[in-house]
């Protein structure tokens, strides 16, 4: 068992984790990186998708060798209701840039190719391998961890908890509380194989070019919730999640909405002919900007999806986990460096540099949407989505009727659908929660 000191233990080798354990080995720091997996990203199956701004910022060369599927050129913004969708999309030549915003990737290729670098860069990585605890000293500051493996304490002047939502060595160690079924949301996502041209014919798409759809409305039956596509090289990345709290709630379990979103008929020609080869679960952080636990304290940190780090209205958390786990990292080398104590006072810097950050602006823009989609989520998830399906139904059949008289069916259905005062305050409320 190892059993030398280290500056920095980083528990996890998710993106958060990885951002971190590089960030402090290029700087010459003696980093140790817990996994409880076989390897990096061997609990991760799922398609998701690389923002390169984030990783350019800790690895400016990384689209040399990481192993991307396509570079996304088109967004596609939908509103469903049971046989129809509404939709929004962006498409632009410009990302057919020299280096692309946006890439859809395989999770479990792009953790094990970052873990590489980040052992390159001189970091220890002890994969199979689960932290029971966190040692303090007699004052309660964190001084290292303990394993499954047994022996001694490894000691480090600090830890950083990339661990994921579950965040369960924090919990444990008492820093911090069980994450609330209503902060958390599950997602259920298959990967369903095409040949390339099959996609790229189906999608408008040529060479590594890519397509991203997330859509919401009655598709999570009631629930909190959202469902997406992303398009890889060979193989289409297709999932659902919603709110935990609801599923407990409700009697539709997340293999049935999975089943049903796939055989609706805006998104069953897009799954044609293909071939499901890989299933799998995972908890997603959504509590937004008022779940954020405690962050530091005396010796450790907390980063990624174990902070709540997840931009819910905009689908991001790779690139919050990684600026997390960089920001972490930055902290602690400038203390190692003028060897200033890793106490919570000194530590606060990390939340300091944080709040300079996109990743804490947009967190506290959108603090108020959780709570008012969850309270409201008969009308976001199922009633306005059907209005709106039900308008573009009327507006655009050609049968006849004036389009005069078509308006006022229209302005009618959404006034009987929620009466004109509870339109006023569904706007004034998505307004407020906005800002």
């Amino acid at each position: 068992m190892i059993e030398e000191r280290f500056d920095a233990i980083v528990i996890g080798a998710g993106p958060s984790g990885n951002a971190a354990a590089y960030t402090l080995a290029t700087e010459g720091l003696k980093v140790l990186q817990i996994e409880r997996g076989e390897y990096s990203g061997s609990k991760n199956v799922q398609g998701a998708i690389l923002y390169a701004d984030a990783l350019e910022k800790i690895i400016p060369d990384f689209r040399d060798d990481a192993p991307l599927e396509r570079h996304v050129i088109e967004q596609r913004i939908w509103t469903m209701d049971d046989s129809s969708h509404t939709g929004m999309h962006y498409r632009s030549d410009d990302f057919n840039e020299d280096r692309p915003n946006r890439y859809t990737i395989l999770r479990a290729q792009f953790d094990k190719w970052f873990s590489s670098r980040v052992r390159q860069a001189g970091a220890i990585l002890l994969c199979e391998t689960t932290v029971t605890e966190l040692v303090k000293d007699l004052q309660g500051k964190v001084i290292g961890v303990r394993t499954d493996r047994g022996g001694g304490p490894i000691l480090a002047d600090v830890v950083i908890l990339a661990e994921g939502v579950n965040g369960l060595v924090g919990h444990r160690s008492g820093l911090r509380p069980e994450i609330a079924p209503d902060s958390v949301a599950l997602a259920v996502k298959e990967m369903h194989f095409l040949p390339r041209e099959t996609i790229e014919a189906r999608f408008n798409i040529t060479g590594n070019e890519g397509v991203v759809i997330e859509a919401m409305g009655t598709i999570t039956k009631g629930m909190t919730g959202t469902g997406f596509l992303y398009t890889n090289e060979e193989s289409i990345s297709i999932g659902i999640g919603c709110i935990v709290s609801d599923f407990a709630e409700s009697e539709v379990t997340p293999f049935e909405l999975l089943e049903a979103f796939k055989n609706h008929p805006s998104i069953k020609p897009l799954l044609v002919g293909s071939e499901c080869k890989e299933y799998a679960a995972h908890l997603i952080p959504e509590g937004g900007y008022k779940a954020i636990p405690q962050l530091v304290g005396d010796g450790w940190i907390v980063v990624g999806d174990a902070g709540q780090f997840v931009n819910a209205v905009h689908r991001e958390g790779s690139n919050l986990a990684m600026t997390t786990g960089r920001i972490a990292a930055e902290t602690v080398v400038s203390l190692h460096r003028r060897r200033i104590a890793m106490t919570r006072e000194n530590l606060s810097a990390y939340e300091q540099g944080l709040a300079k950050t996109f990743v804490m602006k947009d967190l506290r823009k959108y603090r108020g949407i959780p709570a008012l989609l969850h309270a409201n989520k008969a009308n976001f998830f199922g009633l306005y989505p059907q209005l709106i399906s039900q308008a573009m139904q009327t507006w655009f059949r050609v049968d006849g009727v004036d389009k005069v008289s078509k308006e006022k069916a229209i302005f009618r259905s959404f006034r009987t659908g929620r009466t004109l005062g509870g339109l006023i305050g569904d706007a004034f409320r998505l307004v407020r929660a906005w800002r």
